[in-house]
Formats: C-alpha cells, structure tokens, sequence
C-alpha cells in the first residue's frame, strides 16, 4: 500500500502522454529516490512554468516573456509566416534550424467530428498578420491528415485577399504524419521543398 500523496502523485504522471500506470509508478520512485536532485527542482520549476508560461498574444507560442522570444529576434525574416497546429509543431520546426522566419499557432485543426469550427482556432489573427504589408509568404505546415489537410484548404480560401504567396510543405512529410515525431532531415526537405498551394 501507498500514501495518499504517492497516489496522487502516480495518477497525475499517469495522465501525461506516454505514461501509463505502471511507467508512472516507475517514475514516481525514481523520483522520490532522487528527492533533493530531481523531485524538488522538478516541482520548482514546474510551480514556476505554471506561474510564468503563457502564450504569445502574436503568434501563440509558449513563453515567460511577451512577445516571446521568437517575435522579439530582429534576425528573423518578417516577410514570412510558418502556420501550424500546435506549439509542439513550432518546437520541432525550430528543432531543425531550417525556418528564420516568423510562425503563427492555430491551436488545433478544423474538426466536424470533434465540433472544431473556424471560431475556435486562432485563424482572425492569422489573416490580419498575412495582410501586413512586410509579409510575402505564408507556409501552411499542417500536418498531412485529413483534419490537417481540410484546414489547409480553408486557410486558402481566407487567405486569397491577403495578397501574399502561400505555400505548403513538400512531401516529405508522410500522409498521417505529425511534425513533432519527424526527423529534422525530413523536415529539412519538407521545408526547402515547399510548393504553392
């Protein structure tokens, strides 16, 4: 038997992806083996990630600063905008190193059957940047499923009277593919290897 607050403990590591009960249960004792150099630093900076992340009221990546640091880097190219579904999407394109420009978070994908509409992504914000005189393209690099692909296409009808070039990725990325489990030589070709849409 455990205490209340191992339980806690397991069922709450439970619920994070990749972790089932038992993984959970692992971790918790690695965890409280290693109290002082891992369990009470992890739950510092936890506490303090709660306190202090929030996302980017620019382009909706996660941060402690606003804009974040992305936005704020003058290095970067202005004259392009990288759409994608999630934070975990921008994570992994910047993991690669081949996109400098700006990027735009949707916050999900168009849904019929999970009751996603255009009004519950992040999709007002994306046509007002695009129709910025310093942006020249935008990249839609939703990922290669259905949900990614119909919100590709409604993302082209929007963005017809921004007068910019849009372009998507190459195919590099397989159909049902999702960019945070790519490799970063994919990614590189998908990115150099974009087309128009």
């Amino acid at each position: 038997m455990t205490g209340i607050q191992i339980d806690q403990l397991i069922q709450l590591l439970a619920k994070l992806p990749g972790l089932g009960p038992r993984s959970a249960r692992r971790a918790t004792l690695h965890l409280i083996d290693r109290k002082e150099s891992l369990l009470r630093p992890l739950a510092q900076a936890m506490s303090q990630a709660a306190d202090m992340v929030v996302p980017c009221d620019n382009c909706g990546n996660l941060d402690s600063v606003q804009p974040c640091t992305i936005c704020r880097d003058v290095r970067r190219d202005g004259s392009q905008i990288c759409v994608v579904e999630s934070v975990a999407d921008l994570w992994a394109l910047e993991r690669s190193g081949v996109f400098r420009g700006r990027y735009h978070v949707l916050g999900g994908t168009l849904s019929a059957l999970d009751g996603i509409g255009p009004e519950d992504l992040n999709i007002g914000a994306l046509v007002v940047r695009a129709a910025e005189p310093a942006v020249g393209e935008v990249i839609l690099a939703t990922n290669a499923t259905v949900d990614g692909q119909t919100t590709a296409h409604y993302l082209v009808e929007k963005l017809s009277g921004c007068g910019v070039k849009i372009s998507g990725l190459a195919h590099g990325v397989p159909v049902g593919g999702e960019l945070d489990y790519l490799d970063d030589g994919t990614l590189a070709t998908a990115m150099s290897s974009r087309h128009p849409v």
